[in-house]
């Protein structure tokens, strides 16, 4: 079987959902929709071995083969972590939100199709081999989480949150898909793995440094880096299993993948490395230091999860370092960067569980109205503790291990001239150390002020107690993974992070073998990660204990500066501007639409004509004027002039008769009796139409015309009949092709059995053109009979009236 087709799974099973959800009584969907994600768990655990070897599986299922676009699911240890984690991370959450989410209160049929569309998305991206697909599927995450996001529909803040995610991350995209079409005009295919064969030649291409910039953006904009993490917050108001998955282990890290997937692309580059690494470290001081501000639940780790993804992405800048390095000591930080990646899915996720726990015990995800639960609800406790500490980065949970190298990792730059001690690169692991404090401030003030000191149970809503035995399932699973990780942490490296490591950087490993890093706890009193770890516990509690005395400093900052409020003063702003430029052609006058229509086509054709020099006029080819087209010219020159110049609409229609009438004498004159015939049914036709409708014709003068109108009118009018004819002239003048009335000529009776040409052209040859114009026609006057009937019902004396 093509295990591409298994990138679909998730999308099909969510076809057979809704039926599920309405036909089978009694029975929660999650447990319906669980078998999705395990299945695939266990079937992609399959290619393991695979990838430790260093080798590497390609599916293909062709699309547009012209073009060289094709669904391409290409599995080496990179892309197999990423499948891993969504689908192993996707189970739990499945099975948590069996009893998260109230099978009698919520709409689960959306909610699991929503769900299982994300998780085809996001196997989609990080499977993709072929740029476009990815495209394809990375607007399907922002898609399908804006349906998630915005569950809840009927709150105000789940509508914006799913709008305002939506509108940055699909922006990112779209930069995203810019670097993807500059890649393959540099490199003359849409392969992943075809450009990364290609990474030397691409260096020096015109277009290089254009497409790094619009790539980091779309990773960017997806990953909630700063200054764009602003959408992430926001995101919090999904029901919590939503918030668990995209956080932890899906829609965050895809922009992660995109760093890692193109390192070997753009990493040789020194703006690559000072860019992402940059970002990274102040994304992750950023999100560290709002974090303590925050008094939400979610709020809180909403942040965390923007400073910890700034903290891998820093790690993957600082790895890609190794492409100038001649010491492979670089290929540690992204080792580091793997490592912690899996780390934050495990505890994030887990943390992210216990917060939705405590909304859903306790009635409030507001820290100051909690404290004290530990006592009512001490194994919720125990794995927030757990995660907690490890996103604090203390032993002997895994958090500890990856904070470590990060640590190491930042302090190493100094033995890379671009990052050299003698610059402001030493602003690197300052910044990394200050805002590893904050982390360990937060991950405190998380689990300590929620489950530590005083009881506030009258404050709330509901009486607190443990949550079910199933709703801890999940998190105490990834709670037990936190610990077990910390223990054996070189099992994982050698199964998982090592062939991860290679995909990410081929020409500094040859295969996961050749990744020579071993790591353990303790590496000595001579360590620097020793000595700034302690001072991170040391200055970390000093902060924890004295937030009430240095909060304040998060009101020097005012609200008209931050982010959030730029962000929506900018959609005011347009869409006032929109406003006022749609009210300037949204007229409600169809008349008011054909001149902006006209003006458009003809400008735009006339200048196409020219630039192009694609206007010729050749005279030997016309027909010699004879004196009755000069007089019927002259006829049909008076009769459009008085159509103009009316002043009634009866006037004006009769003239607009002797139009089509002369029309029909040149048809005539030129011996084509079939469509003079034509033209004379169809003029009369029309003239008798618009008698028919006169009355409810208003009047000229109530149009007001003004002197300024007219000219316009009148500047359009000759700007369409001078494109029509330079069009007809330039097309009578060149013809590329013989023309295909000779073939009308020589079968409308042999083939068709006709006489008419014109009719059997109508009927005939044009058959389904015709066919399909009558239905259109059919339609519209369907929906303006139910109209009319709409508006005489309206008009009807109610019962009380009469």
């Amino acid at each position: 079987m093509e295990f591409v087709l298994l990138i679909f799974l998730p999308v099909i099973f969510a076809l057979l959902v809704p039926f599920a959800y309405k036909k089978i009584k009694g029975i929660h969907t999650g447990w319906f929709v669980l078998v999705v994600p395990l299945v695939l768990f266990g079937y992609y655990l399959s290619f393991l071995p695979l990838v430790m070897d260093g080798g590497h599986a390609i599916s293909e299922m062709k699309w547009i083969p012209s073009l060289g676009i094709a669904f391409t699911s290409y599995i080496d240890g990179l892309s197999l972590l990423f499948t891993l984690l969504i689908t192993g991370i996707g189970s739990l959450v499945v099975l948590y939100s069996v009893f998260y989410m109230d099978r009698e209160k919520e709409d689960l049929g959306s909610f699991y199709v929503y769900l299982l569309i994300f998780m085809t998305a996001m196997l989609g991206v990080v499977q993709s081999d072929n740029t476009m697909t990815l495209y394809l599927f990375w607007e399907l995450t922002s898609i399908s989480s804006f349906l998630l996001i915005g569950f809840w529909y009927t709150k105000d803040k789940s509508r914006f949150g799913a709008l305002k995610s939506m509108m940055i991350t699909v922006f990112g995209g779209l930069m995203m898909l810019g670097a993807f079409i500059l890649l393959s005009i540099m490199g003359e295919t849409f392969s992943v793995r075809e450009l990364i064969a290609q990474a030397p030649d691409l260096l020096n291409q015109p277009y290089f440094t254009l497409a790094l910039v619009l790539l980091l953006l779309g990773a960017f904009t997806k990953s909630a880096q700063f200054p764009f993490y602003i959408w992430l917050p926001d995101a919090m108001e999904a029901p919590t299993p939503v918030s668990a998955y995209l956080h932890s282990a899906t829609m965050v890290k895809a922009g992660i993948y995109l760093v890692a997937r193109f390192t070997p692309i753009f990493g040789s580059a020194s703006t690559w490395i000072w860019l992402v690494t940059g970002i990274g470290l102040l994304t992750l001081f950023w999100g560290s230091f709002f974090a303590v501000k925050q008094t939400d639940l979610k709020a809180i780790l909403a942040f965390s999860t923007v400073s910890q993804l700034g903290l891998i992405m820093s790690l993957l800048g600082a790895g890609a370092i190794s492409y100038h390095a001649t010491a492979a000591m670089f290929g540690f930080a992204t080792y580091a960067a793997i490592f912690h990646l899996i780390n934050h899915a495990a505890f994030k996720g887990g943390l992210f569980m216990i917060a939705g726990i405590i909304d859903h015990e306790t009635g409030t995800r507001d820290i100051r109205k909690l404290g004290g639960l530990m006592s009512v609800m001490p194994i919720s406790f125990t794995v927030a503790a757990i995660g907690s500490l490890s996103m604090a980065g203390l032993p002997p949970f895994s958090g500890f291990l990856s904070k470590e190298m990060f640590l190491e990792s930042m302090v190493a730059l100094q033995h890379f001239e671009l990052f050299n001690f003698d610059t402001w690169g030493i602003l690197f692991p300052i910044v990394a150390w200050i805002a590893s404090v904050f982390t360990f401030t937060y991950s405190m003030y998380f689990v300590l002020k929620t489950f530590i000191g005083q009881k506030k149970f009258d404050q709330l809503p509901k009486q607190p107690h443990e949550a079910p035995i199933g709703m801890l399932i999940s998190p105490m699973i990834l709670a037990t993974i936190v610990i077990l990780v910390f223990f054996i942490p070189n099992v994982i490296g050698k199964w998982i992070i090592k062939p991860a490591v290679m995909a990410v950087q081929p020409t500094l490993y040859a295969s996961p073998s050749a990744v020579d890093i071993h790591v353990k706890a303790w590496h000595g009193f001579g360590a620097a990660g020793l000595w700034l770890t302690i001072g991170v516990v040391v200055f970390g509690t000093l902060l924890y204990l004295t937030i009430p005395k240095w909060q304040p400093l998060y009101r020097i900052q005012p609200d008209k500066l931050s982010l959030n409020n730029g962000y929506d003063a900018m959609m005011r702003g347009s869409e006032k501007g929109l406003n006022r430029v749609s009210r300037l052609y949204m007229t409600g006058k169809i008349r008011t639409y054909l001149l902006y229509m006209f003006a458009f086509m003809s400008v735009t054709i006339i200048a196409i004509l020219f630039i192009k020099d694609a206007f010729v006029l050749d005279m030997n080819s016309f027909t010699a004027i004879t004196l009755y087209g000069s007089l019927n010219a002259i006829v049909l020159i008076l009769s459009v002039g008085f159509v103009v110049f009316a002043k009634s609409r009866l006037a004006a229609i009769i003239a607009l008769g002797g139009v089509g009438y002369s029309v029909a004498l040149f048809f005539v004159i030129f011996k084509a009796p079939d469509l003079a015939l034509t033209q004379l049914v169809i003029e009369t036709v029309s003239v008798a139409l618009f008698l028919l409708a006169f009355k409810h014709l208003p009047a000229l003068s109530t149009h007001g015309e003004t002197k300024r109108n007219k000219m316009v009118n009148l500047i359009v009018s000759l700007s369409v009949g001078v494109m029509v004819t330079l069009v007809a002239l330039s097309s009578h003048s060149q013809k590329m092709i013989p023309s295909i009335s000779q073939y009308y000529k020589d079968t409308v009776e042999t083939e068709a059995a006709g006489g008419n040409i014109v009719n059997v052209i109508l009927v005939d040859y044009r058959g389904f053109d015709t066919f399909f114009e009558i239905a259109v026609l059919a339609i519209a006057g369907i929906a303006v009979l139910g109209m009319i009937r709409l508006r005489v019902s309206r008009k009807e004396p109610t019962d009380e009236n009469k």
